[in-house]
């Protein structure tokens, strides 16, 4: 169990460190190819649209070639990605292949996070308690990791494609090592199923859901989109702010590249202490609680970072921010997997919705950041969690007097 479960939180560290190789130099790439804000966001939106495929059709391919064999190949697509994506911003100078280079880290890492979820539900399910949040800290570890390595590398000027490239490699080796521990796919690691699907606190929708199997079953059944639009929210909160908050810091308070990347890595930094000191409280707590608290911490420090006129109050309004949306997606996960008959299935779906938002949402804020500036464009997003707010009972599990999964120990106060 151990050495499955630390395979899982060195595929979701590889993601984090993935993604940060190129987040932490976006000024250095929009420099590089010549881009407005709007043109940046049209970039960035070649990537989503890659992504969006990629994760529509990620339940049937998880589903056929099993999460290991998915991490591989999809593992392969984002290393060759921030290849192109380093050597068109710097080397070659060449929009068309950073554009192709977007592409394929796109196609990849969307793939590649439905696998990690669906194997990390299976992990928490055999360990019988709550690690999801730990497993998407251990993303947050990477990426403020990576926004170290990317701050760092823009101080010393050092060209984008080097960086990328050597990342590239790391991240590579790292996936491949680890999924050679997973057991996901093992029928002795699987809990035995659960009878509930959940319930919402909209309450005749659960009731009146079908038990439905299968990815396009999963698609029917509505407390599935309800979760799933809980986690659009928070993932575009996540999502906004991995991509623009670098820019608005450098545009929109004046900062240095290199401070921008440090203000990326202070939101990851809130994040993944949000995660592991989220994971008990949880426990203790339940769902409802802890994600009505959360869900308020994020709505006011976006608020702060992109009203306040002073540097330093934006940079603690981004850290509030970040520990807001830190616990929403990894509990929309678990939330996803009650249901632990199909929750494969469901996961998919979930993760379908929120990394639709966390890939599309955010390219598009390029273009009203175009028109009044990347930081009160931010400021729309704060609408998206307020309404994950207002949905936050949705995640309350059918039994809360069960155990999280049927073989674990221990009862967590999840009802509340």
């Amino acid at each position: 169990m151990r050495s499955w479960r630390d395979a899982v939180l060195a595929v979701y560290l590889a993601s984090g460190l993935a993604l940060s190789a190129w987040l932490t130099r976006l000024p250095a790439i929009a420099d590089g190819l010549g881009l407005s804000p709007a043109g940046l966001g049209a970039l960035l939106l070649t990537q989503t649209v890659a992504a969006f495929v990629s994760v529509s059709l990620s339940g049937v391919t998880v589903a056929r070639l099993g999460p290991a064999r998915a991490l591989r190949l999809t593992s392969a697509l984002v290393a060759a990605g921030l290849v192109l994506i380093g050597a068109g911003a710097s080397a070659a100078g060449s929009l068309p292949v950073a554009t192709a280079g977007f592409l394929l880290f796109g196609t990849g890492l969307a793939t590649w996070n439905v696998a990690a979820n669906v194997e990390g539900v299976a992990c928490e399910s055999a360990l019988g308690r709550t690690v999801m949040p730990v497993m998407h800290a251990f993303f947050s570890v990477g990426t403020v990791l990576g926004a170290g390595i990317g701050a760092g590398a823009a101080a010393l000027g050092v060209p984008v494609a080097w960086h990328t490239g050597v990342m590239a490699v790391v991240v590579l080796a790292l996936v491949r090592t680890a999924v050679r521990s997973f057991q996901g796919e093992d029928p002795r690691a699987r809990p035995e199923p659960r009878t509930d699907t959940g319930s919402l606190d909209l309450e005749a929708v659960a009731a009146a859901s079908p038990r439905t199997h299968g990815v396009r079953g999963a698609w029917r059944t509505p407390r599935n989109l309800v979760v799933g639009l809980f986690v659009l929210g928070v993932a575009l909160a996540e999502g906004a702010a991995n991509d623009w908050v670098a820019l608005a810091l450098t545009q929109g308070y004046g900062t240095s590249e290199a401070l921008g990347a440090l203000g990326y890595g202070i939101f990851v930094t809130a994040m993944t202490a949000g995660r592991l000191a989220g994971t008990p409280l949880l426990d203790r707590f339940g769902r409802v609680t802890i994600l009505r608290a959360a869900g308020t911490l994020a709505a006011a420090g976006l608020g702060v970072f992109v009203l306040s006129p002073w540097l330093g109050l934006g940079l603690a309004g981004l850290f509030v921010w970040g520990l807001g949306v830190s616990l929403g997606f990894p509990v929309g996960m678990s939330a996803a997997a009650d249901d632990t008959e199909n929750a494969a299935a469901n996961v998919s779906v979930v993760s379908t919705i929120g990394y639709g938002a966390f890939l599309g949402g955010p390219p598009l804020l390029g273009l009203l950041g175009d028109a009044v500036g990347v930081r009160p464009a931010l400021g729309a997003v704060a609408l998206f969690v307020v309404v994950s707010l207002l949905l936050v009972p949705a995640l309350r599990p059918a039994n809360p007097s069960a155990p999280p999964r049927a073989v674990g120990a221990g009862s967590p106060r999840d009802g509340r």
